[in-house]
């Protein structure tokens, strides 16, 4: 499996308050990053899986709509978020 529980750790330890802290806006922000890349090499394989391709779709949303709560809730951290991550160019 590509995500497991150590490197969830990781991105919620570098990218949140804590490793236990998984409800932290950054650090889920950074989880969906990761999974979004993952899935983007996969789908450069295998262009007609479409479950793969709806699952995507989702995760583009939900981090979509995190970064607009972040946007909303505190302009710099969103702004920290999106540095460190390289979304926006």
């Amino acid at each position: 499996m590509y995500l497991t529980p150590e490197k969830k750790q990781e991105f919620f330890a570098k990218y949140g308050k804590s490793a236990q802290d998984t409800g932290n806006a950054e650090g889920q922000i950074a989880m969906f990053s990761f999974r979004i890349a993952h899935l983007t090499e996969h789908l450069k394989l295998n262009r007609k899986d479409a479950n793969t391709q709806r699952s995507l779709i989702t995760l583009v949303g939900k981090r979509r709509r995190l970064l607009d709560y972040l946007m909303r809730k505190d302009i710099e951290r969103y702004r920290s978020i999106v540095k460190d991550l390289g979304l926006r160019r």
